[in-house]
């Protein structure tokens, strides 16, 4: 596992040992980011479910100027920080110990948007990623023009429309899914 494109461009990353986490593969990685950029100029990541932190990384490494990355497993908060202490991204970066809703909850509170959210829960529980994305949109943690990605099992289906977000694009990758979102203004 590498960081593929930008200023941390081959930087190896560490995965979370055993079986809590599944990393997304460098092709899934490289095909998302080249889809919804390549590159950006500025802006918020939320990393929600981060692993290893990986994707957040990916993002910053491709320009955005901050990143957030929620994570509750102990282990894999020891990872991210790691990867992020070696990608030098310290002062972009804040590791949050928490689920995903309480963690959207608190964003909001702070009055944080971001153009980009990416969320990669465990597969087991990837139905819930409805009620994840409407309480992105309640705590208005989406900035206008912002993306949603979700990862998820190939086998699950999600909604064309949640709350106000469409989802615009679908891909599969083998077992895996990655379904886009973004607000029905934007679509």
């Amino acid at each position: 596992m590498r960081v593929i494109s930008g200023v941390c461009k081959g930087r190896p990353l560490k995965a979370v040992q055993g079986m809590t986490t599944r990393p997304t593969t460098d092709k899934v990685k490289e095909s998302l980011f080249n889809i919804i950029g390549p590159y950006f100029d500025g802006g918020m990541v939320l990393d929600l479910f981060s692993g290893s932190g990986s994707l957040g990384l990916e993002a910053l490494s491709r320009g955005m100027e901050k990143g957030i990355f929620v994570e509750k497993d102990p282990k894999a908060l020891q990872v991210i920080k790691a990867n992020i202490q070696a990608c030098k991204m310290e002062e972009e970066s804040e590791v949050l110990r928490s689920d995903a809703l309480r963690s959207i909850k608190a964003l909001g509170g702070r009055g944080l948007s971001f153009d980009l959210i990416l969320m990669d829960p465990p597969y087991k529980i990837a139905n819930t990623i409805p009620a994840i994305l409407n309480e992105i949109e309640e705590n208005h943690l989406l900035s206008e023009d912002g993306l949603i990605i979700c990862e998820h099992g190939e086998e699950l289906k999600l909604p064309e429309q949640i709350g106000s977000f469409m989802k615009y694009r679908h891909e599969k990758y083998g077992i895996t899914a990655i379904s886009f979102f973004r607000t029905q203004d934007e679509v």
